[in-house]
């Protein structure tokens, strides 16, 4: 029986040059490529800053901002709030471009190319005397005049005192408009818009019924503690002068309203409204 043949060297090379090859073709046939579709793109969110908030939440927003702010305006479409200013730091002069400014130091000069000589203590010395500058005696206060200082600077602080108690004593202010939201001023403003329609259409001016003249305008009444009428301010026009006319005149025949409220701690009232003359002679107040 003949001994088995030694595993040689050419022998270990064919076995391991064919579970390579096993290898890479199963790598080849199992691996695949697909074009990735690019990310969609991330929505934005448009905020506007704005430099006053209500504690009322308004029940239909316009825009989108850092807080609540609810309260009328003169335009009948939504228009996005702007600043005066297109940057939170104001310019020296508004409406003037910034100047140049020359600089405080002059320009660095190029060193001399004369050398100096310098030593550290000079044989050569100059004895100057020091005059000393005559004081000039002031005249003193006297008693009288020192009282006088004092019972005018009493006055001073009086009238200080006066000023800003009076400050204080100004009246207190509130503003409403169609899109009011509080409760008690809500309630007051239908009451009050209810009347003024009615007064209106009682009222309507023969001269617009006769010409046909229609449109809208906005005005703010300002309302005294007790109802009765303070100022009347016409915020748009209508475009003719016998519609602006004939909305004051009716706040004037509707009044005085009912007072304010007794627990809203107001003094003024300023209700901002859109009044509407509509065909038909028709008056419509929102």
């Amino acid at each position: 029986m003949s001994s088995p043949r030694p595993v040689g060297s050419g022998d270990r090379l064919g076995v391991t040059l064919l579970f390579s090859l096993i290898a890479h073709g199963v790598l080849a046939l199992g691996l695949t490529f697909e074009f990735e579709k690019p990310a969609p793109n991330l929505p934005s969110l448009d905020v506007i800053l704005v430099q006053s908030a209500s504690a009322q939440k308004p029940e239909k927003a316009d825009f989108l901002a850092q807080a609540n702010n609810s309260g009328g305006g003169d335009r009948d479409k939504a228009v996005r709030p702007s600043q005066p200013l297109s940057s939170p730091v104001a310019k020296p002069d508004p409406g003037i471009a910034p100047r140049p400014i020359d600089p405080g130091a002059p320009k660095p000069q190029p060193p001399s190319e004369r050398e100096l000589l310098t030593q550290q203590q000079s044989q050569f010395s100059v004895h100057t005397q020091k005059e000393t500058p005559e004081q000039i005696a002031l005249p003193q206060p006297t008693a009288r005049e020192l009282m006088e200082k004092k019972l005018e600077m009493a006055r001073l602080a009086e009238e200080i005192q006066h000023e800003t108690q009076a400050y204080a004593k100004r009246p207190k202010k509130k503003y409403i408009s169609a899109n009011t939201k509080e409760y008690a001023y809500a309630a007051y403003m239908a009451a009050w818009v209810a009347r003024i329609e009615r007064i209106g259409n009682l009222n309507y001016p023969d001269e617009a019924r006769r010409e046909q003249l229609h449109g809208q305008l906005v005005l703010t009444v300002a309302l005294r503690r007790d109802g009765s009428v303070k100022n009347i301010d016409v915020i748009q026009s209508s475009g003719h002068k016998i519609l602006d006319d004939a909305a004051v005149r009716i706040v004037r025949l509707a009044a005085p309203f009912p007072a304010i409220p007794a627990t809203q701690s107001v003094d003024e009232l300023y209700i901002t409204r859109t009044w509407q003359f509509l065909p038909g002679d028709i008056l419509r107040n929102r």
